[in-house]
């Protein structure tokens, strides 16, 4: 087996299975455009790397959770887990063949393994076994980080993104840790800081093959400005589906890190509001932060009176999230002087309060294999929904994301800690662009009334 080149090709193969389509927006067909645009071969590919390597830390870290606690969901989220790996290995495979496919299953399996050992060591006490998985995920992290480095052409760096690989293996355990100490505050900040960090992963890795393979992505690059919001967008909106649908549960359940999962989802919001007070001043950010939180509400509002079995109270919480869906709707296609459509997008937003609901209320019957596949589906939504924002934001302010502008590339592409923090302020900054046209258009309509 050539194993540098099934580790290659994962990335490749990734972009043409998981390649997102923007339903509700105008687009920029050229893919040599003049004009800055978040559609390109390059970008596609760091946004497909983006979702599946996020959703494989998000799926983790709730996986091993579960089995922790011996959850009536845990073999649902386990399938959830390797549901992601399969769409990986099936993409191998359609393009490489079975044995390449069955390669990769084979050895992303293996590590998923170590962490399934590192919980099930935990639940025994077992000391000895729990620093066995931890040597293997040691093992697993040089072999690999070696594998990226020949399949890249030494574009990325064994040392470094070996370092890389610790720092997710570390988030993953404190995420965990730190739940089985009932710190919950700390397993909720690991986790989101593990979601982060897969981002910059895919931005390193998206950036290396789209060099090492320029014709096969129209000589186009991942980390453009454009690109970078896109990117941005697509982690903290896929960030809001994830955590809604973990504290919408842990709401049906009464579970003891109900308050960390709802102050998760509360941080979300925050790392707006407080992007745009920096930029706009409090009563802007005030003013988002209340829109954002009663959206939030609505949902919250769908638990409870499913708690109280209230159908009618159900329907009202389902009614103030259709007014929500056309109020956004319009005050986008308003705020982006059309560039993103209030009938499209309305559809879309749409999409994403049914998945969310029937993510919850398929946990609350049971149903736990239609409850994440509810989840994937709503975490991958997210998605198409910033390429398809961020394309409109682009388009109305081109200015803003010439492709000349700097976008900093990290050294080793897998998210140290000095990038991460440049990808933090990517993406507030991003937020910041997108929550400043809404509230700005909020504030003038409401002004005029």
């Amino acid at each position: 087996m050539n194993w540098k080149k099934t580790i290659s090709i994962v990335p490749l193969s990734a972009a043409l299975v998981f390649s997102g389509t923007a339903n509700f927006v105008g687009a920029h067909e050229g893919e040599h455009s003049e004009e800055p645009t978040v559609q390109t071969a390059a970008v596609d590919l760091r946004s497909d790397l983006g979702h599946l390597l996020s959703e494989h830390a998000y799926l983790a870290v709730e996986t091993m959770r579960n089995g922790a606690n011996q959850s009536e969901d845990f073999e649902a989220s386990v399938n959830a887990l390797s549901g992601n790996t399969e769409d990986l290995s099936n993409a191998i495979a359609s393009v490489y063949g079975d044995e390449a496919g069955e390669a990769f299953k084979e050895m992303w399996s293996d590590h998923i393994g170590f962490f399934v050992d590192y919980v099930n060591a935990t639940a025994e006490n077992d000391e000895e076994a729990k620093q066995a998985a931890l040597d293997e995920l040691s093992q697993y992290r040089e072999d690999f980080s070696q594998f990226l480095e020949d399949a890249t052409g030494e574009r990325l760096e064994a040392d470094s993104l070996a370092e890389g690989l610790q720092m997710h293996v570390n988030q993953l355990i404190g995420a965990f840790d730190s739940y089985i100490e009932e710190d919950y505050a700390t397993a909720y900040k690991h986790e989101r800081e593990a979601i982060g960090h897969m981002h910059m992963v895919a931005k390193g890795l998206s950036t290396a093959i789209s060099d090492q393979f320029p014709e096969d992505f129209d000589n186009t690059k991942a980390a453009t400005p454009a690109g970078d919001l896109r990117a941005d967008l697509g982690h903290l909106l896929s960030e809001h589906a994830g955590l809604a649908v973990v504290a919408m549960q842990n709401g049906s359940d009464g579970a003891p890190d109900f308050d960390a999962a709802a102050n998760a989802l509360t941080s979300n919001t925050e790392d707006l509001s407080k992007a745009i007070s920096s930029v706009y001043g409090d009563e802007a950010g005030q003013a988002f932060e209340e829109m954002w939180s009663e959206h939030i509400g609505y949902f919250v509002d769908y638990v409870n009176a499913t708690a109280e079995e209230d159908e009618a109270a159900k329907e009202e919480a389902l009614n103030n999230l259709e007014n929500y869906r056309d109020e956004f709707s319009g005050f986008m296609e308003e705020a982006t002087e059309g560039n993103v459509q209030a009938d499209g997008l309305a559809e879309g937003l749409q999409m994403h309060v049914e998945q969310l609901i029937g993510a919850f209320d398929a946990y609350v019957a049971g149903d736990y294999e239609e409850a994440y596949s509810q989840a994937r589906e709503a975490y991958g939504h997210m998605y198409g929904a910033a390429e398809s924002l961020s394309s409109g934001i682009v388009m109305q302010h081109p200015d803003m994301f010439a492709a000349d502008m700097p976008s900093e590339m990290p050294n080793t592409g897998l998210g140290t800690p000095e990038t991460q923090s440049t990808n933090a302020l990517m993406w507030t900054m991003g937020a910041i662009i997108l929550a400043g046209i809404v509230v700005f258009t909020i504030r003038q309509k409401y002004s005029k009334q």
